[in-house]
């Protein structure tokens, strides 16, 4: 891992080589050169993955984003009603707090979900970690799935701290919600990215047709750069796991935060990280 761990200058080689190919080279044209695809969806691990997409997960992500939706607007309604000049100070700091908390529990999620676990674990299996599978050895798949498909689950994850607000809204007084206001507007712009890292992460995968306004604030590093994320495609896709804006990638790997876990996790349990995204990989018929 130490030789991706620099800079992201210094990752441009091993990127080239290792990295999956998704500007450079359509799918069709990888699996001409050979007869088993190392990845995309020829590959039989991606195939069988895909079909694991069931019509109960759909419908379950559509409920999702429709109740997270309309809390998160009420929510919103509800900052912009009680917003006062003199709440600028402390929001913006906890506006940005939101941010670097969604980015970090992203790459929580994202860590934890590709390490561990498998497919064949109740309920969890193929409703929630077989997607990470299927984007290891299908990358680009992300970019054909439609808006519920790819945010459904974290519009899931926002729709109990959502409700949570919008009762406290519903229900301080209002000396109260001023006092509370900082709090609210960092859990506003926790859930609201929270809600649009599959989308930032779906636009990283995106080589063509995105609004030049994405393009832009991936330019600035704003939201996830797709040379950024593509650190975290080189196999065995061991680190980089923040997804929202990325930010927080660099200093987590000089840490050695998620080897550390893993390292932890492997001595107490004596399972090692990612043998079922491994598994899945190597599948070939």
């Amino acid at each position: 891992m130490e030789n991706y761990a620099t800079t992201e200058m210094s990752l441009d080689e091993p990127i080239k080589m290792d990295a999956m190919i998704e500007e450079e080279e359509s799918v069709s044209q990888q699996n001409s050169i050979s007869k088993t695809a190392r990845w995309g969806p020829n590959h039989e691990g991606a195939k069988e993955l895909a079909q694991l997409y069931s019509r109960e997960k759909r419908l379950q992500e559509v409920i999702c984003v429709i109740l997270s939706t309309i809390l998160t607007s009420a929510d919103f309604c509800f900052l912009v009603y009680h917003f006062k000049s003199s709440h600028l100070l402390y929001m913006i700091p906890s506006v940005f707090a939101g941010i670097l908390t969604a980015d970090f529990a992203s790459g929580f999620v994202h860590w934890a979900a590709d390490s561990w676990g498998s497919i064949e674990l109740p309920i969890v299996g193929k409703n929630f970690i077989r997607p990470f599978r299927e984007h290891h050895i299908d990358p680009t798949a992300i970019t054909r799935h439609d808006l519920i498909e790819t945010n459904g689950d974290n519009f899931m994850l926002t729709i109990i701290p959502m409700a949570i607000s919008v009762y406290k809204f519903c229900t301080l007084s209002n000396d109260e919600i001023t006092s509370n206001y900082s709090n609210e507007a960092y859990m506003f712009a926790l859930v609201l990215f929270v809600c649009l890292t599959n989308q930032i992460h779906k636009w990283s995968h995106t080589y063509f047709g995105l609004p030049a306004w994405v393009t832009f604030l991936q330019d600035l590093h704003i939201i996830l750069p797709k040379q950024h994320h593509r650190v975290h495609h080189v196999a065995p896709h061991e680190t980089y796991f923040c997804i929202t804006t990325g930010w927080l990638n660099y200093p987590l790997e000089k840490l050695k935060f998620w080897t550390t876990l893993e390292k932890i996790i492997e001595i107490t349990t004596g399972i090692k990280p990612r043998s079922d995204d491994l598994k899945w990989a190597k599948k070939s018929h």
